[in-house]
Parts: structure tokens; sequence; C-alpha cells
């Protein structure tokens, strides 16, 4: 397990995540069911399966594609997330509030944090690590935190999060970390 790899993949996720869907959605998840454990738990179950299948397809882009063309696209996708960083995000379903179980509060938390990871900024990005550092598992350990990081706090203290950091300060940040390592790797 390489350092750099676990904290870059950990620090740029979360901060990537914060006002991103899977947060909005943890927050409604949060103030629909009241329930933090079994929410957690779904947020940890989805985010391990989804970041490491993208670390597998990173890994696998990395024996099949030359390293000078994937040193050029991986610097473009670094830049292009970069300018993705400054869009923000909705939450894409209001969901239903049930009556759920802990177990069914569990499922719906993983099936939607699962489905919500589908083509987001840090399912791509963890592909783009996995490609950078060529390590599935310190890759998918690092962005894995970085999502737990950015989303236990919405889902412990729900929308009082939101209203004291200003999110758009933090994409600011997060896009000025993921162009910096664009560059970086392009002039390498």
């Amino acid at each position: 397990m390489t350092l750099e790899a676990f904290a870059v993949s950990t620090g740029i996720v979360a901060l990537g995540e914060v006002g991103d869907k899977t947060q909005l959605l943890a927050l409604i998840l949060a103030a629909r069911y009241r329930a933090p454990r079994p929410i957690i738990a779904g947020i940890l179950v989805a985010t391990l399966a989804n970041h490491a299948a993208a670390a597998a397809l990173g890994a696998w882009l990395t024996r099949v594609v030359d390293p000078t063309s994937m040193r050029w696209g991986l610097g473009l996708s670094f830049i292009a997330v970069a300018l993705w960083m400054l869009v923000p995000d909705r939450a894409d379903d209001d969901l239903q509030a049930k009556d759920a179980t802990r177990a069914g509060v569990f499922w719906i938390t993983t099936g939607a944090f699962f489905l919500a990871e589908m083509g987001d900024k840090t399912q791509i990005a963890t592909v783009m690590l996995a490609a950078r550092f060529d390590d599935l598992i310190t890759v998918t350990a690092g962005t894995t935190l970085g999502m737990m990081i950015a989303n236990v706090p919405a889902v412990l203290l729900g929308d009082r999060v939101v209203k004291h950091v200003p999110v758009q300060w933090i994409h600011r940040i997060a896009a000025v970390a993921f162009a910096s390592i664009g560059v970086a790797i392009l002039v390498q």
C-alpha cells in the first residue's frame, strides 16, 4: 500500500464529494429515516462495491493502453473533472418516506448509493486514480474513506452541515486539486 495513493485518493474524493448528489442523497436518507447506522453501513457497502469495480477498470486500462496515451488521457481527464467540479449537483430522486426496518433502510441506502455513484465524478476519479497509481486496493480504500469522510457527517448532522460549509469553495478547492494533478501528469 502506498501512502501517496491512499492519501491522494482519500483527499480528492472527500473534497469532490462535498455538495455531490450522493452527499445530498445521504442528507435526504438521514432526514427521512432517522436511522444513521444502517444508512452509514449502506453507504460503506455501496461505495466499496462501486469503487472496487471502478478501480479494477482503472488498473486494467494501465495494462491495455500505451503509457503515452494513458498519460495524456489521465491528464486531460483530471482537468475535465476539475471543470466538472464547478457544476453543482442536485439529488436526482426524492425518496418516499415510509416505515422501514433497519434492514430495509440499509438496502434502500445501498441500492440508491450504488446507482447514484454510477458515472458520478467520484467514480470517474476512482478509475483515474487507479490508472494513475496502478494500486487497486489502496485506491479503493482511499476513495471509500474519502466518501465516508464526506457522507458520515451529512448523515449524523443532517442539513446543519450544509448550512455552515461554503460548498462552492470546497468545489473550487477540489477543482484546483484535480487540475493540478492533471497538469502534473501532462508535464511528466
